[in-house]
């Protein structure tokens, strides 16, 4: 064991796997959210190219596929319901626009969780209230009142972190707006789903349905375009109210869906955004995820960038023997390309969605070699290197690391 103690912000995707693989490098992890439990629900999530191997390497690979959604693929439909285009989870090997690994985000924290309960100290229903770093550590109070001192601490509270505005500044220095807001919600399956996913535009509005593991409910989406974004996020009335009042006269299956908008137990809507920041770190404080660099939804890859970034943050740490400069440095060298073509790819998704102003430039031609080189890279253009003990890993890419720990 190293005696590493290290405080883990978040325990929604990214907290929990670094608490994994921080557990797995002999770290004493704690790792604080805010809520009094885990938040089921939410939208699917995707793991697409190089985000397979990190779960594999977790050795979660099985447990992430019996809680897949197993949604067959894609129809986009007219306002009748007659089909205009499919697309098939089979699709891209895998890695498409439905891909093979889909998951609600619930579920997936939900395995991430029971994997690390019984090695990682989890506290719900607290937060970080006060924060002091020096040369040897970090002096943490916690709301609950509780003080203690950790060796690092990690912010993987998504995209309104409030560890980020502690350390690094207000939210509006680094968050970027995408001019779309997007809201998900289950609902009983009265509509008739079955394993395929239905989605319906009009007018630059979407409205869609998508299979869940239990047959009897489906997740309805939502998404509208909207220039600024100023409803807050922990204020649930004022979201629906918004909602309704974007989805208003909208055709195909909205009107019943949104009926069920009052009863769900686990409503979301937030703006569509990314986080652009210079430095993932200071000092001994950093940032994972949608904290530092989200991608938006509009990515697909918002899981991936959480999944990879915690695999190449704790093995970066422990092979700098937990000298944060060192580790740190590692992580935001291996992962910065990484998080940019995820990025571009998110805006441009966002972009094409958009109704055109009459002057606006002409939407890209996705058609083109440079798009599938950049489809490539946001999948796959990252190194996962072969930390030397690693049980199982048979990583192929990257010279093997050996590590040592402080004595």
């Amino acid at each position: 064991m190293s005696g590493i103690r290290v405080l883990v912000a978040g325990a929604s995707i990214a907290g929990p796997a670094l608490a994994h693989w921080l557990r797995r490098w002999g770290a004493e992890v704690t790792v604080v959210e805010r809520a009094p439990e885990l938040r089921p629900g939410g939208q699917a999530v995707d793991a697409r190219g190089v985000t397979k191997e990190v779960i594999r390497r977790m050795g979660l690979d099985a447990a992430v596929r019996a809680a897949r959604t197993e949604t067959a693929g894609a129809h986009t439909v007219d306002v009748d319901g007659n089909v205009l285009e499919t697309f098939r989870a089979a699709d891209d090997g895998g890695d498409g626009y439905i891909a093979e690994i889909e998951i609600l985000r619930g579920d997936l924290s939900q395995v991430l969780y029971d994997e690390t309960r019984d090695g990682v100290e989890y506290i719900f229903g607290d937060r970080i209230a006060e924060l002091t770093q020096d040369a040897d550590g970090v002096d943490v109070v916690f709301a609950g009142g509780d003080q203690r001192r950790f060796d690092l601490v990690i912010g993987a509270d998504g995209l309104h972190s409030a560890l980020r505005a502690m350390v690094f500044g207000p939210r509006e220095r680094f968050v970027r707006h995408l001019g779309l807001v997007l809201a998900f919600y289950s609902v009983p399956n009265e509509f008739g789903l079955d394993r395929w996913l239905l989605d319906y535009q009009e007018s630059g509005r979407s409205a869609g349905l998508r299979p869940i593991q239990d047959a009897t409910r489906a997740m309805a989406m939502f998404s509208f375009p909207s220039g600024d974004f100023d409803v807050d996020y922990r204020d649930v009335a004022a979201q629906k109210r918004l909602l309704r009042e974007r989805m208003a006269g909208m055709g195909w299956l909205t009107p019943g869906i949104l009926a069920h908008l009052d009863d769900t137990p686990d409503f979301y809507l937030d703006q569509v955004a990314q986080v652009v920041m210079d430095r993932w770190s200071s000092g001994r404080v950093g940032l994972l995820g949608d904290a530092a660099f989200s991608s938006s939804p509009m990515s697909g890859q918002g899981t991936g960038l959480a999944l990879v970034g915690a695999y190449l943050l704790a093995g970066e740490l422990a092979a700098a023997e937990w000298d944060p400069e060192a580790g740190f440095a590692g992580y935001e060298r291996r992962m910065r390309s990484f998080v940019e073509a995820n990025q571009e790819i998110g805006r441009l998704h966002a972009r094409s969605l958009a109704v055109p102003a009459p002057e606006a430039e002409p939407s890209p031609d996705f058609a083109g070699e440079w798009f599938t080189e950049l489809i490539e890279r946001a999948l796959n253009g990252v190194e996962l290197p072969d930390y030397a003990g690693v049980p199982d890993s048979g990583a192929p890419a990257g010279p093997p690391i050996t590590l040592s720990a402080k004595p």
